[in-house]
């Protein structure tokens, strides 16, 4: 699994981080975000992209996971 690590990252650095990843990759990709407003223009990419995102809460930062 690819990992995208944009903790800290201001907008719109993680989406483009993101959107290379998943250019880039043959399968799940996990991003990590420190903001709750990243995490969801993240699963809105994914999902304006007809990717599936799931999303948890880890030690004060956000996982999301796209398939």
């Amino acid at each position: 699994m690819k990992e995208v690590d944009a903790r800290g990252l201001s907008c719109p650095e993680p989406l483009m981080l993101t959107a290379q990843a998943l250019k880039n990759a043959d399968g799940p990709v996990k991003v990590l975000v420190s903001e709750p407003h990243q995490k969801m223009n993240v699963e809105k990419y994914a999902k304006d992209h007809g990717k599936k995102a799931v999303s948890t809460e880890k030690d004060g930062c956000f996982e999301v996971v796209i398939e």
